[in-house]
């Protein structure tokens, strides 16, 4: 294992992390609301941190390999949480104990959207600013960003890009360098995001509430500047923007890629998953406002559209942005909804979630074991579109399952354990561990109730949910750390 390497990479994404400080010093400039301070000493300490990690270490520059890949990933992302922290900590408004601020800065980063924070509208804009900005960097993941600039400090790429990305296939790469890889990536996400600001702008947001949003959404983050998120607009207009958005930005962004290459629509219509990632947001859609029309929850079949089709594709996409108090439906749809957020967006796409290609493989392999239960000599392959399926990729998505639901079962006995009733332990670990954002009970509204002790525990479900779960639990494999 070369750790020195390991140390010097770290050191040096640390102090470039460092300059995501300015940008909420100069709103707070901007606005003169007195918030520029921590951010300001937030820069010099981290970029502090970073020079001192770097400096011992800066002529190691050893090729990593797939380990070490790993290992930088899972320390980079607590590292980066960790300093991401500092703002919040040694503000003065919000007053946030460390618990809290790592808390909020984790799930800015890992796009999880769970909040401590109450009273939005009265904070500072910089620190509003930072919390939708942590969520725009950790969308596409900063590792992916960082390895555009890799092979310029001497160091391969290739590794980090599989321990990060998304989705049960890591080898496939749109361009044959992967520095070109990463810089497509964020080509096509930065155009989303103008596009979006743009969107919410022309649809009534001033300039700063239009580029936060624009931030969360095309993350799929749910961060928002105000406590009622969405809703605050009161616009139609507005929630279909975001609706576009989130649909947009839970699509499989090589497949965009791919699309805008090819100059035709078509690449997305013979992608199987793309397909049924449709089918699911349709269905849901249509459940949930047939059963406000049913259960006559708004005065009129306009409103209920409006707030079935927000809801559905907000929580399924798992974004956790909300136009009303969801909390209030039918039960029936609120669970739902949660249930709904397991599945999440497309592979490599910026949502949370096991991802529907993993679920669409699972029902594939279910189905396939039914028809051998009626015909035992008969021999079944696993087809996506035309594609025939290894059966490894299959072994592969059924492990990830299994240890996805082994995490899951952990996290919420910890949580009740601590002293959370049922429904909320249940609905804080989906919704951490999806990187969703809201639950239900004591978290609907916010996190603030949840205990220290508990905050930590979730923590631990965000970087779990934002790393897919296995590039974190390889670490505890002792194989792993044996030369």
């Amino acid at each position: 294992m070369q750790y020195r390497s390991i140390i010097r990479i770290l050191g040096l994404l640390v102090a470039i992390f460092s300059i995501t400080m300015i940008p909420p010093a100069l709103v707070a400039y901007w606005y003169q609301d007195g918030a520029g301070v921590p951010f300001l000493l937030s820069f010099i300490l981290s970029i502090g941190i970073g020079l001192l990690i770097w400096y011992p270490n800066r002529h190691e520059k050893s090729e990593l390999k797939v380990r070490e890949g790993f290992l930088i990933v899972v320390l980079f992302w607590t590292v980066l949480g960790a300093v991401g922290a500092l703002p919040f900590w040694l503000s003065d408004k919000p007053e946030m104990n460390l618990a809290a601020a790592m808390f909020e800065a984790f799930s800015g980063l890992t796009t999880t959207g769970a909040t401590v924070l109450t009273g939005l509208e009265t904070l500072p804009k910089a620190i509003l600013f930072y919390r939708q900005q942590l969520q725009w960097f950790g969308g596409m993941g900063i590792i992916v960003l960082a390895v555009a600039i890799l092979p310029m400090l001497g160091v391969g790429g290739m590794q980090l890009y599989r321990a990060e990305t998304p989705g049960p296939v890591k080898d496939n790469k749109m361009t044959p360098r992967i520095a070109d890889t990463a810089k497509h990536l964020w080509f096509i996400y930065l155009a989303i995001t103008v596009a979006c600001s743009l969107a919410f702008y022309v649809a009534g947001m001033d300039w700063f509430d239009a580029i936060c949003h624009a931030f969360s959404t095309v993350a799929i983050g749910g961060f928002s500047t105000y406590d009622a998120s969405i809703g605050y607009f009161n616009s139609v207009s507005i929630n279909m923007i975001c609706v576009v958005f989130l649909l947009l930005s839970s699509v499989n962004f090589p497949l965009h890629f791919a699309a805008i290459r090819g100059k035709s629509v078509k690449t997305y219509l013979r992608d199987p998953e793309f397909k049924a990632f449709l089918w699911i947001q349709f269905l849901l859609v249509l459940v949930c406002f047939l059963v406000l029309l049913e259960e006559q929850i708004y005065p009129d079949w306009r409103s209920a559209l409006n707030h079935g089709v927000f809801q559905a594709v907000s929580m399924s996409t798992t974004a956790g942005f909300s136009t009303a108090s969801f909390v209030a439906w039918p039960l029936f749809l609120p669970i739902l909804l949660i249930f709904a957020s397991f599945i999440g967006g497309c592979a490599g796409s910026t949502a949370g979630g096991l991802k529907v290609v993993r679920v669409l493989l699972l029902f594939l392999q279910g189905k396939r074991e039914l028809n051998r239960l009626v015909h035992p000599r008969a021999i079944y392959s696993i087809k996506l579109g035309r594609r025939p399926v290894d059966d490894r990729i299959v072994e592969a998505v059924w492990g990830f399952f299994a240890a996805y639901a082994f995490v899951f079962v952990v996290i919420m006995l910890l949580l009740l354990l601590i002293g959370l009733d049922n429904i909320s332990a249940f609905t804080a670990t989906a919704a951490c561990l999806n990187n969703l954002g809201p639950g239900l009970g004591e978290v609907a509204a916010n996190f603030a109730s949840v205990p220290d002790a508990g905050k930590w525990v979730l923590v631990v479900a965000m970087i779990f949910g934002r790393l897919e779960i296995f590039t974190l639990l390889v670490l505890f494999i002792p194989a792993f750390w044996k030369d």
